[in-house]
Order: structure tokens, then C-alpha cells, then sequence
């Protein structure tokens, strides 16, 4: 097992992905009405761009193909962090929100790495 799969062969990173979606919306439902059109709809548009990578990723046969839609993943993940630390700094969100919202983030990005790695040695 490469880190990426269970035991039944289902990529791990699809629902912990999914839960991210579930935490997000959540989260992003509380912040200010100022915030839905600018920030929320930066963190939303990272999240389902990731989410169109993911697919792209267990679609998509070609080696080279699937590691440039991993690594846009990377990137997606990598600016979401960005939105959440300023969600955070401008007290959209407690620091709570932010651990848990960051803990999901690097658990995916871990998951991710090890897809990415799997891949490369192929």
C-alpha cells in the first residue's frame, strides 16, 4: 500500500477531500456578508478546483498527465492555505477553526505527496 489506497484499493484522499468540502462550506457560512463575493469565493473556487484535480488524477492513465493534475492539486491546497491564514488573521475564524481547518489541509496534502511519489516511481 502506497499510502493513497485502503485496503479495499479506494483512493483515501477522494473523502477526506470530500470532508474538507463539508468543513469548509461549514465554516465559511459565518463569515462576514463584506467576505461572500472576495475571500469566501477564493476559498471556495481553490476547493473545487482541487476537488476537478482529484478526478483528473483517477481518470486520467497518463503518468505525465496525472502528475502535472497532482501537482495543480499542490498548488490549489498551497493557496487555500494562504486564504485560510487570512481568514484567521482577520478574525473570520477562531483559532480553533484555523488548527482543525489546517490539520484537514496537511492530512490531504500528506495523502497527496505519497500519490505524487507513487507515481514518480512507476
Amino acid at each position: 500500500m502506497d499510502g493513497k489506497k485502503n485496503n479495499s484499493g479506494n483512493l483515501i484522499i477522494y473523502p477526506k477531500y470530500m470532508d474538507l468540502i463539508y468543513y469548509s462550506n461549514d465554516i465559511v457560512r459565518k463569515f462576514p456578508k463584506s467576505e461572500q463575493f472576495a475571500l469566501v469565493k477564493e476559498i471556495k473556487n481553490s476547493i473545487y478546483s482541487g476537488l476537478r484535480f482529484i478526478m483528473y488524477g483517477i481518470k486520467v492513465y497518463n503518468k505525465q498527465d496525472k502528475l502535472k493534475y497532482l501537482r495543480e492539486l499542490d498548488i490549489q491546497l498551497s493557496l487555500l492555505k494562504v486564504h485560510i491564514r487570512l481568514a484567521y488573521k482577520y478574525k473570520y475564524i477562531t483559532m480553533q477553526n484555523y488548527q482543525s481547518w489546517s490539520n484537514i489541509i496537511s492530512e490531504i496534502c500528506n495523502l497527496l505527496g505519497g500519490w505524487i511519489n507513487s507515481c514518480l516511481k512507476k
